[in-house]
């Protein structure tokens, strides 16, 4: 968006667009509306693998209003970018496990497919082997709003990708780094413990995210042929 320093105005209002996208099925009507209760059913392939990365196209100033209007093609594209994701990780390093893609304003399902089909060729973007399709589109015809005088171009259609991915543990791995570095010199524990807590309690929660961070290295990890197992065994 070419700002120098963004403020939290910035931040909330590009979360404003992606909390929108999600429940417009709700609000408007579409050629293709995805319920809210359908994202866990489809992404959520285990009960511990449930922690959705979330990316949103396009992501304009509006200064470039007039000179980018965007296909279909090019914001599906753009959503599975690094830039575009509202977390701090890479997804070319991680496997999908599923993407449910929200699209708004004008769009029709014939476009959807063959973008979605252009996505599955790309080599950057991997799925897991065993959950090869993992794709799921809404369709909405309700374009997003932006507030006047706002950093975000208006523009005529949009899309919101929340996608589960392995990449994800590369948050856990800065998290568990930085947690490790301030529990070794026991920083700020006795605000905790002075409000009643155990330091027993932080060794549970740091093997929990330990665990949490195999989980997602196990579920990337290649099928092995079932051929393969038993002569192993043997």
């Amino acid at each position: 968006l070419d700002i120098e320093r963004p403020t939290y105005n910035n931040l909330n209002r590009l979360i404003n667009q992606v909390v929108s996208s999600l429940t417009a099925s709700l609000r408007f009507d579409g050629a293709l509306n995805v319920d809210i209760t359908e994202f866990q059913t489809n992404l959520v392939p285990y009960p511990r693998i449930h922690f959705p990365a979330i990316s949103y196209a396009p992501i304009l100033s509006a200064d470039k209003a007039f000179h980018e209007q965007l296909t279909v093609n090019e914001i599906t594209s753009a959503c599975f970018e690094p830039d575009n994701f509202m977390i701090k990780c890479d997804p070319r390093r991680g496997k999908y496990m599923a993407c449910t893609l929200m699209y708004r304003g004008d769009v029709i399902p014939k476009d959807v497919n063959v973008a979605v089909g252009k996505i599955k060729t790309k080599r950057t973007i991997q799925f897991v082997d065993w959950c090869p399709t993992g794709f799921k589109c809404g369709i909405n015809s309700q374009p997003p709003s932006v507030i006047p005088g706002g950093d975000l171009a208006e523009v005529v259609r949009a899309v919101c990708n929340i996608s589960n991915t392995t990449a994800i543990a590369e948050a856990w791995a800065r998290l568990n780094h930085k947690f490790d570095l301030m529990f070794a010199k026991r920083a700020f524990v006795h605000w905790y413990v002075g409000e009643g807590m155990e330091e027993a309690e932080f060794f549970e929660a740091r093997e929990d995210l330990a665990a949490l961070e195999q989980d997602y290295e196990e579920v990337g990890q290649d099928t092995v042929d079932a051929g393969d197992t038993e002569s192993d065994e043997f």
